[in-house]
């Protein structure tokens, strides 16, 4: 439509969306080519946008129900709203490796929003990685393999009280609520995405720990294989952060990775994430 841009930022995903306020309601037109482009790059950005925790509140909700997650501590007054903090004194940061969100949920995530409040002078940058490619570029045998295949999703590695104390010692951003079992789900190592009905492959290293009926240690050696085939540079973009910037991505088809390379510089960020279905 008139007046919106959409600007790719790879060959493989990405685009930024020029001509939009998401401070506003966006009418029919507007939404429809908002959305249209988050299911056709996967992945969205918008610069220069001035967002309250309502506003970033309100555009999650167009695309569905906003998360609680179980284990970061919200803003206050906005239980919705997650912020992610990498102080000047900070080591760790959150995101840092290669992941899709709260894949462990029965209902993992549809997709998430991020909205940039402090930046560093260089560095911050956020890699996304299209799972659509990621399946599509394996061998026919391959693909034969993973059909019908499910894994084991787990928050194990966060979910203990001596996890969650390590990660809250070098990290600005803090865990809470720490629980004593795991909580995990099976699903499709193969998903077909509910809207555009193209399969992604549907696996990543922090949450992914096992294939169906196999040990971890049976299951290593194909889902490393997996986890590395996933994110290679052809598949994937890199956004470079300016404050006021926003991201928007589909959780069901990509992967996302913070670069953990501005120790001594602050980065603060807002997220909201939106409830998805159980993948099939």
């Amino acid at each position: 439509m008139a007046g919106i841009g959409i600007h790719p930022l790879s060959g493989a995903i990405g685009a930024e969306v020029t001509g939009v306020d998401l401070g506003k309601t966006l009418d029919n037109a507007q939404w429809t080519a908002v959305h249209q482009a988050f299911l056709d790059h996967q992945v969205i950005f918008f610069r220069d946008q001035t967002l309250t925790p309502d506003h970033l509140k309100a555009f999650g909700r167009r695309f569905g129900e906003l998360d609680i997650h179980p284990q970061y501590k919200p803003i206050d007054g906005h239980p919705e709203v997650l912020e992610f903090l990498k102080d000047i004194d900070a080591t760790k940061n959150v995101g840092g490796i290669w992941h899709s969100d709260v894949t462990f949920y029965e209902r993992p995530a549809l997709g998430s929003v991020l909205y940039a409040l402090e930046i560093p002078p260089f560095g911050g940058d956020t890699m996304f990685a299209n799972q659509y490619l990621a399946y599509e570029s394996l061998s026919d045998g391959m693909k034969r393999l993973l059909s019908g295949l499910k894994a084991v999703h787990s928050d194990g590695f966060q979910s203990s009280p001596e996890a969650q104390a390590a990660y809250n010692e070098k990290s600005s951003t803090k865990l809470y609520n720490p629980t004593t079992e795991p909580t995990e789900n099976l699903h499709p190592v193969v998903r077909t995405h509910p809207e555009t009905g193209r399969k992604a492959l549907y696996i990543n290293p922090v949450f992914t720990v096992r294939f169906e009926g196999m040990s971890v240690e049976e299951s290593k050696p194909l889902l490393g294989y997996l986890c590395r085939h996933a994110v290679k540079p052809e598949f994937t973009c890199r956004f470079r952060w300016s404050e006021k910037a926003v991201a928007l991505w589909d959780n069901r088809c990509t992967q996302h990775f913070a670069i953990n390379d501005y120790n001594g510089f602050r980065r603060r960020m807002h997220r909201v994430t939106v409830k998805g279905e159980r993948p099939v």
